[in-house]
This record gives C-alpha cells, structure tokens and sequence, in this order.
C-alpha cells in the first residue's frame, strides 16, 4: 500500500503525539475542515473550532469554503480534504451508495467525528409574495441553493413531499447571500437554506427590509417526510430570529463532523478530545448563536456513518459510547 506524502506526514505526526517525543515541530499535521459558503453557518462554526483546536506548529487546522455537504465528502473522499462538515443524510447516502448517491461508489472510508447541531431547513420567503405553506411555491421564483449543497438535496424532498418538484418552480441555484441579495432587489419570491439558526445572509436580509416570512413546513406533509426519511427530526424556529418573521415549525437534519478512516486513529483522538475541551467549548459559547447548541452530552446522537477509530476511542473514554 503506498501513501502520499500528506498520508505520511499525518501518520508522522500522529505517531509522534503518542510517543510524546515532541516531533509535530519536524512533521506538523495540517488538517483542513470543509465547511461552506461564507453566508451560511458551517463556515463560522469551522472558523471557531479550527482556531481552538490548533497548536502550532504541531497541529494546524484550517476552515475552508466549499459548496457545503455534497462537496466535503467529495473532497474527503478524493483526498482534497481531511474532513469536513455534512448534512447527517448526505453522508448517510455518500457512505450507503443510495440517494443523491445512487449508482456511485460507496464511500466506504467515510467515518464520523462528531454530530454537531441540528439544521434547520429554512422555507425564506418575501412578504410581498404571500407564500403561507410549501405549495404556495408553485409558480413562484425560487432558488433551491447551488448544485453540490445538501440544501439542494433535502430542498427536492420538501418539494416532493408537498407534491411538487423543480419543474412546478420558476428554479434557481444560487447560495444563500446570492439568493438574499436577489430577494432584497425584487428579483426572487422565495429561497431554501439548511443550516443552524441564525445565519448571516438571512438575518442581514431581515433587517433590510422590505421583509421576510419564515414559511412553515409542518403538516401531514412534514410528517410523512418524517416517516420515509429517518434522519429528518421535528424543529421550530423560533419568532424573531429574523427581525419580523413568526415562528415556524419546520424539519431539521444532523450537522456532523466527517472524516476518512485513512486518518490516523491518534490524530482524530486528540482532535476529538481538543473539541470538547474547556478552550473550545468557551470559543464556542463566545463565537456563534449556534455554538452553544454544540454540546459533548449530543456528540453521538443519530450517527449517520461508522465512528472514526479515534473518535470512538475518546467517546468511550468519555462514557459516551459504550
């Protein structure tokens, strides 16, 4: 079996936290995290955890903007990545070969760090449109996120689950600052976000104005989503996270940490334990609305994909894997 040198110098470093001989100065570990556009909330939450984790020079983390979900396990699984963040049902399809990921190959060495925090799959639409449910979309200008995203992926689902699809939309692919942007000028009636509340490209198009409605997505519907795919679970969006709007019920799916099972087992070890470290858990609590629901007591609930080796290791050390 032959490893690149990335490979190498990951199972170097790894090698060298163990034996504590202090070589990360000699071979240092650069692990990259995939997160998503700079709008939503995976790139902030990456931003704060690669900054707490890092030790340079013998640990280095580094947050990237991707094209969210999709896009990670591609990278991770092409080796353009370390890790990165995805939707709970994304990496559940990438690593079964099923869904969006029908008539691929498996991800076979896809492997989980981490669950996060819930997603809110985020119904946004302009009040002027008077959109009140999902089937008000018909006929309506509506950007369902890029091509890549998980957004687009579960964006299909909630169209289908209301007797839509694509072709029952005026459809556009744009991310979610985009999206808000072309709202704000008139351009576009509504727009669907996955991801934890708040995010910046909604609240900024809030507080804008002319206006927003959170649209519910709730229902016989919902619950038959619900049923057919497990990985959705009920949530609610509470009134005025976005200045004006109600609450809205709505569906969410897991934010998880993934990695490859190619990285070495001391490496995600001391990652795992650096991320529910007192250090990391203030810079969460401090950096982000959502990071306080980034909880150690839920890091193994609704596991979408086999833990990670190191992962595993410290959870069980933790009492939180038996």
């Amino acid at each position: 079996m032959r490893f690149t040198r990335r490979e190498f110098a990951l199972t170097a470093a790894a090698a060298a936290a163990v034996a504590g001989r202090g070589a990360f100065a000699q071979a240092p570990a650069f692990f990259r995290i995939g997160t998503g556009g700079t709008a939503g909330t995976y790139y902030p939450i990456g931003g704060i955890i690669a900054n707490a984790i890092s030790a340079p020079p013998r640990l280095v983390l580094t947050a990237q903007s991707s094209n969210g979900s999709v896009a990670n396990v591609n990278g991770i699984v092409s080796g353009a990545l370390e890790s990165g963040f995805a939707q709970a049902d994304v990496a559940h399809w990438a690593h079964t070969g099923t869904g969006l990921f029908e008539g691929k190959e498996k991800a076979a060495d896809l492997r989980l760090i981490a669950n996060l925090y819930p997603e809110s799959i985020h119904l946004v639409a302009a009040k002027s449109a008077n959109i009140k449910t999902v089937a008000d979309l018909k006929g309506k200008r509506v950007s369902l996120d890029e091509p890549g995203s998980g957004t687009l992926v579960d964006a299909r689902i909630i169209l289908e689950g209301y007797g839509l699809s694509e072709k029952d939309v005026k459809a556009d692919y744009l991310k979610p600052n985009q999206a808000a942007e072309k709202m704000r000028d008139g351009g576009m009636d509504a727009f669907i976000f996955v991801g934890g509340y708040p995010t910046s490209a909604i609240t900024e198009l809030a507080a804008a104005g002319p206006g927003i409605d959170i649209v519910p997505i709730d229902g016989a519907q919902a619950e038959a989503i619900r049923k057919k795919y497990a990985f959705f679970a009920a949530d609610e969006i509470p009134a005025n996270t976005y200045k004006g709007a109600a609450a809205a019920k709505t569906l969410a799916v897991g934010a998880q940490w993934v990695t490859s099972a190619k990285v070495p087992e001391a490496l995600v070890y001391e990652i795992t334990k650096a991320l529910w470290s007192d250090k990391t858990r203030a810079a969460l609590d401090a950096g982000h609305a959502k990071g306080k629901s980034i909880r150690k007591e839920t890091a193994t609930a609704g596991p979408s994909v086999p833990w990670h080796a190191g992962a595993e290791k410290f959870y069980k050390e933790a009492g939180l894997l038996k």
